[in-house]
This record gives C-alpha cells, structure tokens and sequence, in this order.
C-alpha cells in the first residue's frame, strides 16, 4: 500500500495546499496530511488551529488523515508506515530548496521516496506567507483560503 505524507506548516492552509491534497487522494490509497509544530518559523496560529483548519478543509476526503506532529520527518513516517514524501512545488524557486531535502530525506531514510506536484495554474502563486500578510493588513484572503480560515484568520488578528 502506498501511503504518503504531506508535511507542511500549513499557516494557513491555502486553497493551493487543499488542491495538492485533493489530487494526492487521487493518487494514493492513503494522505497523512502533517502539520509540523514548527516553533523556529514563529507560527501565527498555534499548532491545534492548523490542525483543527487543516481537518475540517480536508473532511470530505475519506482517504485523507491530518495529525500534527514535532520532530524529525523521517521518524513520523516509520510510525505511520508511510512510503513517500508528498511535497508541492510553485515555482522554480522552490526547487533548489525541495531538491535539498529530498536528497537528505534519502540519507536518512532510503526506503522513502519523495514525490513532488505542481499546484493548479489558479493557485500557483499562493502563499501561507502572502495570506498572513494581506490577512495582517486587514485585506480579503477570501479567494485563497477556505471561508472558515478567513474567517480564523480575522478573528485571531483582531484578538
């Protein structure tokens, strides 16, 4: 059985993030969809939002999993017995990085795979990082994340 891992900060989740996993639940019998903890990137939202976001986006999927998780990848994925690395790439730009970590990923755990998709053209140009701004600034995020993340989001900043 092929079971993949989708790792990610997912702060927030983005409609490029929810077309990854659906296309990935298409793909593979099972998605684990990993919401790192992530302290060095200074998460806006705290890691059970992220979590609780990321479930109830993805609740339709019956194949799709979301747990959070802190540490090393390569050890959340013997514990899940997952296969493959699940990673997204919108831009050149992210290649190098993604590159670098899968070749390290390899080293660590040789009997995993990485796997990279391309987000739908619509969405290629969303970021978690430009949603927090135009979110921060006050502006509508409404076309890049679901409605209940907006809705999050303005609730968070406006605490």
């Amino acid at each position: 059985m092929n079971k993949a891992i989708y790792p990610g900060t997912f702060d927030p989740i983005t409609y490029g993030h929810v077309d990854l996993i659906e296309r990935a639940s298409k793909l593979f019998e099972k998605v684990v969809v990993a919401v790192a903890e992530s302290p060095s990137k200074r998460p806006m939202l705290d890691l059970e939002k992220r979590v609780e976001l990321t479930r109830t986006v993805t609740e339709p999927l019956g194949n799709v999993t979301v747990i959070g998780f802190s540490g090393l990848l390569t050890e959340l994925l013997t514990e899940q017995k997952a296969n493959i690395i699940l990673r997204g790439l919108r831009a050149v730009s992210d290649f190098e990085y993604e590159f670098q970590l899968a070749k390290m990923n390899r080293v660590l755990a040789p009997e995993v795979e990485s796997m990279f998709l391309t987000p739908a053209e619509k969405h290629s140009f969303i970021s978690s990082t430009l949603v927090r701004e135009i979110a921060s600034l006050g502006g509508d995020v409404s076309h890049f994340v679901h409605p209940l993340v907006a809705e999050e989001l303005k609730r968070h900043l406006s605490s």
